[in-house]
């Protein structure tokens, strides 16, 4: 039986599954050899902390018979906190802002999941804090701090995709008919890095097609 156990959660993923989960969910059941998050009437509920590439194997086990909601935390505003040898607390408010579109960070991994008619993606927009411990010689480029843990503050939104076609939503109004990842990452003030992620998934499940070149990058076209 495969399982993220109970003793092994990290706090964020503890608070957070039962933030998410309907009222009267059952928690940690063991549902075709795998232990899931949570359950409610038939609907499996999955909050992913690592990276979406470590649930393949499981989701492709339970897909095929079963409804699942994977739920994807994205840190819109993160406090990061030093416990200092001393015994105080420094907090500051990290300058990132999270954004519903870095769920294409995760949906590279597996994008064409998506297309399963039993899987729904959710992104909880999180409030959370990064805890930091100092440790000497660790971390060099940190001076030493490591982190930690996170905990959770607040879930501020929630985001759901049902079908493929539900990303489109993310993509700016104003793209050109033919556009560019550099288009992409300027209209949506996104990182470059990230709108060659959104477009390699929109790519995979059919939504964008290649039509050509402009210079070295790929111009792609809705379908």
């Amino acid at each position: 039986m495969s399982a993220i156990g109970s003793l092994n959660e990290t706090p964020l993923h503890a608070e957070l599954k039962r933030r998410v989960a309907p009222p009267g969910s059952a928690f940690e059941v063991e549902v075709g050899g795998y232990v899931v998050d949570a359950v409610a009437d038939g609907l499996l509920i999955e909050v992913q902390t690592r990276h979406l590439g470590n649930m393949r194997t499981k989701l492709a086990a339970l897909l095929p018979e079963n409804r699942v909601r994977l739920v994807l935390p994205v840190p819109r505003t993160r406090w990061l906190e030093k416990a200092h040898p001393d015994g105080r607390i420094e907090r500051r408010r990290s300058p990132k802002a999270g954004r519903v579109e870095q769920l294409f960070a995760e949906l590279v991994y597996a994008p064409t999941f998506l297309a399963h008619p039993n899987l729904e993606l959710e992104v909880a927009l999180v409030e959370d804090v990064e805890e930091r411990t100092f440790v000497a010689g660790k971390a060099w480029r940190r001076h030493g701090w490591v982190v930690s843990g996170r905990r959770l503050v607040a879930v501020l939104e929630r985001r759901t995709f049902s079908r493929p076609e539900d990303l489109l939503a993310l993509l700016p109004a104003d793209l050109p008919s033919a556009f560019t990842t550099a288009d992409h990452a300027a209209a949506a003030g996104l990182p470059l890095r990230l709108a060659q992620q959104a477009a390699y998934c929109l790519h995979e499940l059919e939504l964008v097609e290649r039509v050509g070149k402009r210079g070295n990058a790929h111009l792609y076209r809705l379908t």
